[in-house]
């Protein structure tokens, strides 16, 4: 894979650029669109960079972070609070992602926009009782978070942050170190630098790298 040095900034606006031309390839009114990396690389940031470049593009856009949509801790935590195989498999409640993000979001009668931006709190373990967030035909939704693909989610465009072994490994926090294994497993079974459509390789996050994608 070629990469091409570039700054957050560019790649923030090259990748609005292409989100704000394209069209949904079921042919629906609103885009969906995956911010993927592991915490140590900040997803959520890019994520919110791409929100306000799409905002100033006349685009409205909706910012849903995966952590929102998180199993209840008895679910989570079955085989323990630092089982890595549970984080991979049980962690996520891609249920209620389908139910109260993606098929809101789907062409014909289902399709209303009304959108749950988070359903559980995995600090308090309780649900967080959000009202549902209005997404006007146009809309982007931006959905970020760790280990989104592979569960055919209806992406119209995935963004990875990708970071070495050696760098996820010199960047997790201490106490997060646990779920390596899960991003190692990832890489092998779902292999997001060669799914996802924009690849950002951000070992270095002053000075990250990206496969130019193809419209």
């Amino acid at each position: 894979m070629r990469l091409e040095a570039i700054t957050w900034e560019r790649l923030t606006d090259a990748t609005a650029d292409r989100i704000a031309g394209m069209t949904a390839a079921d042919g629906g009114p609103w885009l969906r669109v995956a911010v993927d990396g592991a915490p140590a690389a900040r997803p959520g940031e890019l994520a919110r960079d791409l929100a306000e470049a799409l905002r100033i593009r006349g685009r409205p856009v909706l910012v849903v972070a995966a952590a929102g949509f998180l199993r209840p801790a008895s679910l989570r935590y079955e085989y323990g609070k630092r089982d890595a195989d549970a984080y991979y498999d049980r962690w996520l409640d891609t249920g209620a992602l389908w139910r109260e993000v993606f098929t809101p979001l789907e062409p014909g009668p289902g399709g209303t926009g009304r959108v749950l931006p988070d359903l559980w709190d995995p600090a308090t373990d309780r649900a967080t009782r959000s009202p549902y967030a209005e997404l006007p035909p146009g809309g982007v939704l931006l959905l970020h978070g760790a280990l989104l693909l592979g569960h055919w989610f209806p992406f119209d465009l995935s963004v990875h942050l990708w970071l070495t072994q050696a760098a996820l490994g010199r960047r997790t926090e201490e106490d997060e170190r646990w779920m390596l294994p899960a991003f190692a497993r990832y890489e092998d079974e779902v292999r997001p630098v060669e799914s996802a459509d924009v690849v950002v390789r951000a070992d270095n996050p002053r000075h990250p790298a990206w496969h130019r994608p193809e419209p």
